[in-house]
């Protein structure tokens, strides 16, 4: 982490950060929509035992990291709810053909 000498460069270096966070987000999403093509069930898709893995997951690494685990796990429930709800609506959508 860089040691920054004023808040001018503490927000550059925020939003080199939120650039790459969105970046990763967007490849995330990316692998969710190849995972579509081997679901077989919407309840396949929900996949409630991967989700709870993912969240074990990243409240570890969050405590590892001295943060909230509580904030990770908010946040990564949104994000995987908005993702499912995506991952349905395309596997539906697939359905139609």
């Amino acid at each position: 982490m860089k040691d920054c000498n004023n808040l001018n460069e503490v927000r550059i270096e925020i939003d080199i950060l939120d650039d790459e966070i969105v970046t990763l987000i967007a490849k995330r999403n990316a692998y969710i929509h190849q995972a579509v093509k081997f679901k077989q069930s919407v309840e396949e898709v929900k996949a409630q035992e991967r989700v709870d893995q993912v969240i074990q997951q990243v409240r570890k690494k969050a405590i590892s990291l001295e943060m909230s685990a509580n904030m990770i796990e908010e946040l990564y429930r949104r994000l995987i709810d908005s993702m499912v709800e995506s991952e349905i609506a395309e596997f539906r959508d697939k359905g139609a053909f």
